[in-house]
């Protein structure tokens, strides 16, 4: 780990935002986020795999009225939103450091409202660590309240085509799907909604550039 890491890490450790909890141990939030963390009954928001954080700033900047919570193992790249956050005074946001394979020692049974995959790693040779496998989904549907909505939103052929397979095999309600967000779909979306499906991380800029279309559907597993 570079030296700027570093400090970014041991900074972010100091963030009131941002929660590590104790290896082997369940999140002292565990059930109780929205009582003793966020104070409040609004619904909760997570983002999985968040990266920078850049979505979870963007989407509590246009939902005041929920809660979101960034998850991601490293704290170095979280440094990024939970700073941005911390900066503009958000009270209704989040940041997780764990590993997706922990969640359920982190919320509790119908804890979560919404699940938002940003850009998930394909794993083209793991088809069992990809986030919209059997193996995560069944993690999700110990926590996700009855009728919660998963959001996938990626630039991958690969593991798009892989959750339209899921959806249609176990099958799942499909709520929306498109292979091009960009194009005819988010034409038709207003509102608030269109808001959130234009956010743009650093990845996603990066895969426009070189002419990548983005992909985005949105199901419930519950």
């Amino acid at each position: 780990m570079g030296k700027d890491k570093i400090r970014r890490f041991e900074a972010v450790k100091r963030f009131d935002n941002f929660i590590e909890p104790i290896l082997k141990e369940d999140c002292v939030f565990k059930g109780r986020w929205r009582k003793d963390f966020f104070k409040n009954n609004h619904p909760i928001v997570l983002e999985l795999g968040c990266g920078k954080g850049e979505y979870s700033v963007g989407m509590a900047n246009h939902y005041p009225k929920k809660n979101f919570i960034g998850i991601d193992i490293k704290g170095a790249r979280m440094f990024v939103g939970a700073k941005q956050a911390i900066d503009q005074k958000m009270k209704n946001i989040a940041f997780l450091r764990t590993k997706i394979d922990f969640i359920e020692d982190c919320f509790e049974e119908n804890e979560v409202d919404e699940i938002w995959l940003t850009f998930s790693d394909p794993q083209p040779k793991k088809k069992n660590k990809r986030l919209t496998s059997s193996v995560f989904i069944n993690r999700y549907k110990k926590i996700l309240k009855q009728g919660g909505v998963i959001h996938l939103k990626t630039d991958s052929d690969l593991l798009f085509a892989y959750t339209e397979e899921q959806i249609k095999l176990v099958p799942y309600k499909c709520l929306s799907l498109t292979w091009d967000l960009y194009g005819d779909y988010i034409s038709v979306v207003y509102g608030v909604e269109r808001e959130i499906l234009k956010i743009k991380t650093h990845y996603e800029k990066l895969f426009t550039s070189k002419g990548a279309k983005i992909k985005y559907c949105k199901f419930q597993i519950n």
